[in-house]
């Protein structure tokens, strides 16, 4: 099989149910999501060079999740039905989080993101993570869509801050707070 269609070379690309322009706002929601899949690989091999086993874990099952995500906002129309992202994966999310953030010092001040190379592509998953979220906000304004991926990427972007900071606690890397915040976290 080739990888080549050529059926793309005049810019319209398929989902499942029809085409799109590539610069549709399902393809910019669902191609983010993509990349953020790839910068979480990077996690994922960071993690296992620093002995996190049970984070690569995780982060492994949520580039599986990543890729239902995507699969639930390439449908032209809704379909509930086929769906595969639900509440339970941001339940799971919220368990793996508290676990994490036991480990965590208390927060008061916004912090730079950071630290440990580990942290470093943890934080650049956090906001590759929000930008998925705000362009899945666009998509759903005009167009039914699954709102369970709305909810999962708002607590996996929570997700991924939680973890770097733990990354940074594990490996004795301190957050450096922003200089200019004031308490904001009590």
């Amino acid at each position: 099989m080739k990888v080549y269609t050529k059926t793309g070379d005049a810019g319209k690309t398929s989902i499942i149910g029809g085409r799109v322009p590539k610069d549709d706002d399902r393809i910019e929601a669902y191609g983010t999501i993509d990349e953020l899949n790839s910068f979480t690989g990077q996690a994922v091999y960071l993690a296992e060079q620093s002995g996190f086993d049970e984070l690569a874990e995780q982060l492994i099952q949520i580039q599986h999740e990543l890729f239902d995500c995507g699969s639930d906002l390439a449908y032209a129309r809704h379909k509930e039905d086929k769906y595969k992202t639900s509440a339970e994966l941001v339940e799971r999310l919220e368990s793996w989080m508290d676990a994490f953030e036991a480990e965590n010092p208390p927060l008061e001040r916004f912090i730079l993101p950071g630290g440990s190379p580990l942290s470093c592509a943890l934080h650049v998953c956090r906001t590759v993570c929000r930008r998925a979220e705000r362009l899945t906000v666009t998509l759903g304004r005009d167009r039914e869509i699954n709102l369970e991926v709305l909810r999962y990427l708002n607590r996996l972007s929570d997700y991924f801050f939680v973890t770097a900071r733990a990354a940074n606690v594990r490996t004795g890397v301190p957050d450096v707070e922003y200089v200019r915040s004031g308490k904001v976290f009590r």
